[in-house]
């Protein structure tokens, strides 16, 4: 193994000898503290958060490499993620979910804020407001390729199910991320229940007028697989995201021109919390479990 450090703490990276020779090999860095880390979407699609002055650095999975973007001079470890590269090159169906969620699980991550700028299906939920997620519609748990959304692809000792204590995202992380959004005097307008539909169309406005049926208040084509999967590997997760737009039927979509004018006002509000919790954010214990038969 190599020694190396981050952010003035020693760390050892190396390979672990139990992983199949024909694969690919995790290198795992062994910290003295958990990381954290946000995963950032199309709002970032052009730009990078300016104050944070991040560094990328590859990590090799059993899936692939994914680059993730350090921030130095944190307290601890702390990583974002561009779920569609930088500049935006992925649609959503291209994302390699799993490997960005073992490249996650490699720098020990503690804590995810999962972010999505979403469409908005209920009238009386704000445009550009934060909103916290506070549950998940995914009616059908599969990846964009038609393979079960789960990192237990294979038959292991370390497969399992996900079982759901608290849920998929954190109350202790989401009460953390809500109190930083507070100090940044960018508070949060309402908790949401969020809706994955798949991309890359965008939904007819029959599909539409069913998801507010089923409970959801926004959507996006992204946010959920990256929860499910972070959540089979134990780490918390909390969600935020921000209305660019209205997707009910009786209202105009906007034109591209506006689009991306709310694009960026989408990422003006979530740019600042996202530092905060980058910043000042700390792990929380993993609220749910992943039963494994023989464990008891």
């Amino acid at each position: 193994m190599d020694a190396r450090k981050h952010d003035g703490v020693e760390a050892f990276t190396g390979y672990f000898p139990s992983l199949p020779a024909s694969r690919p090999r995790i290198t795992r860095p062994i910290r003295f503290m958990p990381a954290v880390a946000a995963i950032l979407g199309s709002a970032f699609s052009d730009s990078l958060p300016g104050e944070l002055d991040l560094k990328p650095e590859p990590i090799e999975t059993e899936w692939g490499e994914q680059t993730l973007h350090r921030v130095p001079d944190a307290d601890r470890p702390a990583y974002v993620l561009f779920r569609h590269e930088v500049p935006h090159r992925l649609l959503p169906n291209q994302i390699n979910y799993r490997t960005q969620a073992a490249a996650l699980r490699a720098v020990d991550c503690g804590a995810l804020l999962v972010t999505s700028s979403v469409g908005v299906l209920d009238a009386d939920v704000p445009l550009f407001r934060s909103l916290l997620v506070d549950d998940l519609l995914m009616l059908d748990n599969r990846l964009p390729d038609g393979t079960a959304c789960s990192m237990f692809t294979e038959p292991s000792d370390r497969h399992g199910h996900l079982v759901l204590n608290d849920g998929l995202f954190a109350t202790a992380l989401t009460a953390q991320v809500r109190d930083l959004a507070g100090k940044m005097r960018a508070s949060v307008a309402d908790d949401v229940t969020f809706a994955y539909v798949q991309g890359p169309r965008s939904k007819t406005a029959a599909e539409n007028r069913v998801w507010p049926r089923l409970g959801a208040q926004v959507n996006s084509m992204t946010l959920g697989p990256e929860v499910v999967l972070a959540n089979e590997l134990e780490i918390p997760c909390a969600g935020l995201v921000v209305g660019h737009k209205y997707s009910i039927p009786d209202r105009d979509p906007p034109e591209r021109e506006a689009l991306s004018t709310t694009l960026d006002r989408a990422r003006e509000e979530q740019e600042r919390i996202v530092t905060a919790f980058l910043r000042e954010g700390e792990p929380v214990d993993f609220p749910n479990t992943i039963y494994r038969f023989g464990d008891e």
